[in-house]
């Protein structure tokens, strides 16, 4: 067989392989949908019922605001208010960061249940005795002392119904995305009563989604250390439930996750579905007995938030919430990505620039795969060399196949070559490159972070093209021929660097060979930059490497 038949098809399967891995994998999806059959809490896993009674109508976001007297919220990250109709966190903006960098609207990701795109957190007790009244959405409460919350002072929400219940919240905000919600319920009678506790976040339509496959957008959870992702339309078609000891649940969307921490040691039901909105709601199994002149307590968590590693790890660990990081979607190759992550940060802290901490990174792994690059580049080497004795095994067995192979391995054999050790270096690559590319992709430390030159966003597309001179020529191009002039660098080294390999004796695996950079160079256009960038710079460190291994290897063969 001739080596490079073998050479050009996995060359071939590893561009095939990468564009698999980054469309066309699918997500893997629960399937443990283990809905529990207690009609007492599924009915009070359905409250409050009002939600699913509302029409909506055609308000503005600031008219919808003004409809109910709110407490305002604040600190160094995030600003909003608190409904005091229905005590729902439902106005968030995330003060640092902007909708996009020709804008200055800051990214807003709450919004009232009463407008199209609502978006919003409660919280409360319910019961099975249909003869007590419990707050609901329609509830307006009110506020003692303290009027704005921040993080360095907390509310007190209260409201009585009319049989001698005192129902209060006390809402606290640390400095980052955390709100600590604590409930209770003051009993003024001689009754005694059973209250389940509940959290829920309300979505009334599907967001503006990437949907892309390597990335999840959806509802999500872990529960009992099972990592749930259902997306939109999953819920829309089929409700998903699960009772749990311990877990998280929440709404994600590509950088920004809002979440529900139930209280702990406590077990909780969990629903994800769909009625006019989205919910994904947790209630306790298990009932709080309130007996007369006494009173209960519960707290729970809420935590909205930017995915910046250092906050979602930093929660996971101080509220030891377990897998919380997986609120960002390392993927599955998780061991490399999240290490990956860590290394290009580093290297931000000390350069203070991403895209320079993406060469120094690349830099890093080229040293990690030197010895294997070596062994591969020796090997390319001798098959160089080699060339010219093939040529001439090939005409001379040119009608008899079988002794052209027998002839071609007993001179590898003979010189001591691999002819499949040249695609290592290839192989090897294709895990690093997935992996820096979900970094690029998931994580919002790269988003809308600058390089030099014509580079305002590492983890956006080249915005240049080769089909207007990279802006020289007075007019825009179709995105489908918005080809960048870092793409095209990596294409012409890629080019390069082909040449510095032994070249197919084949005609046709030479032509596909030369297709070959310019077929990558168009894939990879619409990519982020960082990434073509990691790419162009990992093709330059490899001709170095390739250029100094073949300068230092000679064979002489006996013909």
């Amino acid at each position: 067989m001739d080596s490079k038949n073998v050479i050009a098809a996995i060359a071939l399967s590893t561009a095939v392989i990468v564009l698999y891995s980054l469309f066309f994998i699918p997500e893997q999806k629960s399937n443990n949908q283990n809905i529990v059959d207690n009609n007492k809490v599924e009915q009070n896993s359905e409250a409050p019922s009002l939600e699913q009674k509302e029409t909506l109508v055609s308000i503005s976001r600031d008219e919808a605001l003004g409809q109910s007297e709110r407490i305002q919220f604040e600190n160094n990250n995030i600003i909003g208010s608190i409904s005091l109709k229905g005590a729902s966190i439902d106005d968030l903006t995330f003060k640092k960061y902007k909708v996009s960098l020709d804008k200055e609207d800051r990214v807003t990701l709450l919004g009232p249940r009463n407008i199209s795109d609502g978006y919003l957190i409660d919280s409360g007790f319910v019961t099975s005795d249909k003869n007590v009244n419990v707050p609901n959405s329609e509830t307006v409460w009110s506020f003692e002392g303290n009027n704005k919350l921040t993080d360095k002072s907390p509310i007190v929400l209260s409201w009585t119904n009319n049989q001698g219940l005192i129902f209060k919240k006390e809402i606290s905000l640390d400095d980052e995305y955390l709100f600590t919600v604590k409930q209770k319920i003051i009993n003024k009678t001689n009754n005694k009563y059973d209250f389940y506790s509940y959290g829920q976040i309300i979505r009334n339509e599907i967001p503006e989604i990437i949907d892309f496959l390597i990335l999840h957008e959806g509802l999500i959870a872990t529960l009992d250390d099972e990592l749930i992702e259902e997306d939109y339309d999953d819920i829309q078609e089929k409700k998903f439930a699960k009772i749990a000891k311990k877990g998280w649940l929440g709404i994600s969307d590509k950088y920004w996750i809002t979440s529900l921490i139930p209280p702990k040691n406590k077990e909780f039901k969990t629903t994800f579905d769909y009625k006019n909105k989205f919910r994904a709601n947790f209630i306790t199994t298990d009932p709080l007995e309130l007996n007369g002149n006494s009173s209960i307590e519960e707290e729970l968590k809420v935590i909205v938030a930017a995915k910046r590693v250092d906050v979602i790890d930093g929660y996971a660990e101080t509220l030891n919430i377990e897998k919380f990081d997986l609120v960002i979607d390392w993927g599955f190759l998780y061991f490399i990505t999240k290490p990956l992550f860590y290394g290009i940060d580093y290297f931000f802290k000390l350069l203070g620039n991403y895209g320079l901490a993406i060469i120094a990174i690349t830099i890093c792994i080229r040293l990690a795969f030197f010895p294997l690059a070596n062994f591969s580049f020796r090997s390319m080497a001798k098959m160089k060399a080699l060339q010219p004795e093939m040529v001439r095994l090939k005409e001379l067995h040119k009608d008899d196949k079988m002794k052209l192979q027998q002839a071609m391995m007993s001179l590898y054999k003979k010189e001591k070559v691999n002819p499949m050790s040249g695609c290592l270096p290839i192989l090897v690559q294709i895990p690093v490159f997935f992996a820096l590319y979900k970094v690029l992709f998931v994580t919002i430390e790269m988003r809308q972070m600058p390089f030099y030159g014509w580079i305002a966003d590492l983890s956006e597309r080249d915005p240049t093209s080769i089909f207007n001179l990279f802006g020289l020529l007075p007019y825009d191009v179709p995105s489908f021929l918005v080809i960048g002039a870092w793409p095209v660098a990596m294409g012409a080294s890629m080019y390069i660097q082909q040449k510095l390999n032994p070249a197919p004796t084949d005609a046709m695996q030479a032509k596909i060979f030369a297709f070959f950079p310019l077929f990558l160079t168009v894939i990879l256009a619409p990519f982020p930059s960082g990434l073509v960038i990691y790419w162009t710079v990992n093709n330059i460190l490899t001709m170095a490497q390739q250029v100094f291994i073949m300068k230092r290897t000679t064979i002489k063969t006996v013909t």
